[in-house]
């Protein structure tokens, strides 16, 4: 199992696999490296590098969880970065990953070939952070994988023609289950580390996104986004005319990323890249 040590000692998961362009997959605030399953055969012909932030999926849990902010996971990316002896790679982040690589484009935009954004930008809807808000850092009240698989679809609105497999197997990596019932596979002390940083002013995330300019760029939004509004996806297009924009039918926050429209703006995004 690859492992490499933060620069304050912490044991963190990644993996390596496949050849070509380096795409480092960056996941969702409580997610891990399958995020991105659905999505690897589309990419078949690119290095893909998937990362478990500290606290989530198989890295370790940090003693201190006021550790669990974006400028911490940068540095712990370009630790990694340094680790596989990587210049340079391509970004595919996912909600929190959009973050990190909107911070890495202030902290290192020399180690940034492109970036593709899933369902995220320099602007994140309230409406959106209260949702994640209620159930972040917290167990489910689904005792088992297959219950939760058929409850939480009435819940996710803006979800529309999932098969039923597809919940299932999402409940999978969301939850273990054991015989109390669900929980999450994450530190639950990311709520407390989440809710301080959004106690504080929200930083202007324009001239981070301007600082990417002269990159290859994409931006996939779910049509039913609460995060992601299009009035932003509008205005991202603005600053960056170069900008391939993917809009998925039926999907909210997040598309799975192996949608016809969502597989077709990250081929052309790579191609840009080799």
């Amino acid at each position: 199992m690859p492992r490499f040590t933060a620069p304050d000692g912490l044991s963190l998961h990644y993996t390596d696999d496949g050849a070509g362009l380096p795409v480092l997959c960056l996941s969702g605030l409580t997610r891990n490296t399958r995020d991105f399953d659905y999505v690897t055969p589309h990419l078949d012909d690119c290095r893909l590098i998937k990362f478990d932030y500290r606290g989530r999926g198989q890295s370790d849990w940090a003693e201190d969880a006021m550790t669990y902010t974006v400028p911490v996971e940068i540095g712990d990316v370009l630790a990694l970065l340094d680790h596989l002896r990587l210049e340079k790679v391509a970004i595919l982040g996912t909600s929190r990953g959009g973050l990190v690589a909107l911070g890495l484009a202030a902290a290192a935009p020399e180690r940034i070939l492109g970036v593709a954004f899933n369902d995220i930008g320099p602007v994140i809807e309230p409406a959106g952070l209260d949702v994640i808000a209620v159930y972040l850092g917290r167990n489910p009240a689904w005792k088992t994988h297959a219950e939760a698989a058929v409850e939480l679809p009435k819940a996710m609105t803006g979800f529309c023609n999932v098969p039923a497999s597809r919940w299932l197997e999402e409940m999978r990596k969301l939850y273990t289950e054991t015989p109390e019932g669900l929980t999450i596979t994450y530190d639950p002390r990311l709520r407390d580390a989440v809710l301080a940083a959004g106690a504080q002013p929200a930083p202007d995330l324009w001239p981070l996104f301007e600082a990417l300019t002269g990159k290859p760029l994409a931006v996939i939004r779910g049509a039913n986004s609460d995060l992601l509004s299009a009035q932003t996806v509008a205005e991202m297009k603005r600053r960056a005319p170069g900008l391939i924009v993917a809009e998925v039918p039926d999907r909210a926050h997040i598309p799975y990323l192996d949608e016809p429209e969502a597989v077709a703006a990250l081929r052309i995004w790579v191609e840009q890249m080799v």
